[in-house]
């Protein structure tokens, strides 16, 4: 079963059962809201493509040692929404469970950690983290 974009993610998604796919609930996988679907439906796949384009520039502009990426990959908010611990000691997370965003995950060189990478309409995420998503970090998460 294709997808909107045209990526088969639903068929290697385990939580397909849950939402229907892609299409039956028009870019609304479990409710939420797919940055994918939402960009074709409004224009079509070359505007999705120059929008992607357009994120990787402003994740490669931020001026973050080590990352640079060429990619992003469409990720479930469940998989990605880490739970960050601020300075007063309260817990938070800044995406949607029920979203599907734009990111990528980034080896930092000579660490065990990571930079994991999220986007949307209306913000840039990047945090950093050690195995499984461990100790997580919020480097920049910033109004787009």
């Amino acid at each position: 079963m294709l997808s909107i974009c045209g990526t088969d993610c639903c068929s290697t998604c385990n939580k397909k059962d849950a939402c229907g796919g892609c299409r039956n609930a028009d870019g609304h996988p479990f409710g939420g809201t797919c940055i994918a679907a939402e960009c074709i439906k409004q224009a079509d796949l070359d505007a999705f493509q120059i929008y992607k384009n357009i994120l990787i520039h402003e994740f490669n502009s931020l001026g973050i040692k080590d990352l640079k990426i060429k990619e992003l990959h469409l990720l479930n908010g469940s998989f990605i929404n880490l739970e960050y611990q601020l300075p007063n000691g309260q817990s938070v997370k800044f995406l949607e469970d029920n979203n599907v965003y734009l990111g990528n995950q980034v080896e930092i060189p000579g660490q065990e950690r990571c930079y994991g990478l999220a986007a949307d309409d209306n913000y840039l995420l990047v945090c950093e983290y050690g195995c499984d998503g461990k100790d997580p970090q919020i480097i920049t998460y910033q109004k787009r």
